[in-house]
């Protein structure tokens, strides 16, 4: 993952630089993590969320989409520990990825690039393997 999401950077900033800033649960998420497939149509930055794919074939978008897990962190990164993975694609080619928790108004927490965009065909199946998806603090 690239970069935080803007509100989010804030509210960890304000938590762990600031007194009377943001309260610890003010950076918590809600789980599960859910992974939004992003096009290369527009992509994300920190302010804007990327064009996410639309619901279609075995890909559904918002919070229906597929959840990952991530392991302790160690050395300023978390890895994911499970493989995100949706069957039977729509035809499509994803550019990104985004992070979104599950509360009641999902928040966006994370988003970057894919290594390399991926073009798959219609019932294609996508995957992300185990420990490929990480976040970092540097």
């Amino acid at each position: 993952m690239a970069a935080f999401d803007q509100t989010h950077a804030n509210a960890v900033l304000d938590a762990s630089l600031s007194t009377g800033g943001a309260s610890g649960t003010a950076v918590q998420s809600t789980f599960p993590i859910h992974v939004r497939l992003i096009t290369s149509t527009t992509p994300s930055t920190a302010t804007a969320n990327g064009s996410e794919l639309a619901t279609s074939g075995g890909y559904t978008a918002g919070t229906g989409a597929p959840t990952v897990q991530f392991a302790a962190a160690a050395s300023g990164s978390k890895a994911s520990n499970t493989a995100v993975t949706v069957t039977n694609m729509p035809a499509s080619t994803i550019a990104g990825v985004e992070l979104w928790d599950s509360a009641g108004t999902p928040a966006r927490k994370w988003f970057g690039l894919l290594a390399s965009s991926k073009t798959v065909n219609a019932g294609d199946t996508f995957s992300i393997a185990s420990g490929s998806l990480t976040a970092a603090l540097t």
